[in-house]
């Protein structure tokens, strides 16, 4: 199970954020996608595009920031911010 936290943030303040869960039968990625396009449902934005830097950043950290770099429209807030939370301590 993958349980991820989802932030919009706009001038330095959270504007929305959601934690959204997967449980399905398959691969990590699989799991983090799903959490992924539920969050971007919730906030009613597009999915972001995953560049080299946001991989790197997820592998190390188990967090990312998705910018205006991610995006093919354009966005009404300064980031979108995912994050791994540990099961364990919830």
């Amino acid at each position: 199970m993958i349980k991820i936290w989802g932030k919009i943030i706009k001038n330095n303040k959270i504007i929305n954020d959601a934690v959204v869960t997967s449980n399905m039968e398959g691969t990590y990625m699989e799991n983090l996608k799903l959490c992924i396009i539920e969050l971007c449902e919730k906030f009613d934005i597009q999915k972001p595009y995953w560049l080299p830097t946001n991989l790197e950043e997820y592998n190390k950290r188990n967090k990312t920031v998705f910018n205006y770099h991610n995006f093919m429209e354009d966005i009404d807030f300064d980031k979108f911010v995912i994050q791994e939370l540990d099961i364990k301590n919830s």
